[in-house]
């Protein structure tokens, strides 16, 4: 199983795709492939981004075994752990 789907949200197939995908609830997060950040899929700031930038994960767990750092607009709680557990290290 992917932990990291990309869906081509640009095309008419590819919404399809995605609520399909929503409504079996294979999807849960969505993310910025650029900026490695991944966030609710009711963020404004998610919903700005560019459409080729943009993956979708199952789970939180699948975000950050890709390398994604929590959204600090719609995740902040878990935006602010992940930063102070950045910098204990």
């Amino acid at each position: 199983m992917n932990i990291m789907i990309k869906i081509n949200t640009g095309t008419f197939a590819g919404m399809r795709q995605l609520v399909r995908m929503l409504q079996e609830r294979q999807v849960a997060f969505a993310g910025n492939r650029r900026l490695a950040i991944y966030g609710t899929l009711q963020c404004a700031s998610g919903k700005r981004m560019k459409p080729e930038n943009r993956v979708f994960f199952a789970s939180e767990a699948a975000a950050i075994m890709m390398g994604y750092r929590p959204c600090a607009h719609c995740m902040y709680a878990q935006y602010r752990a992940w930063k102070q557990a950045k910098r204990a290290l």
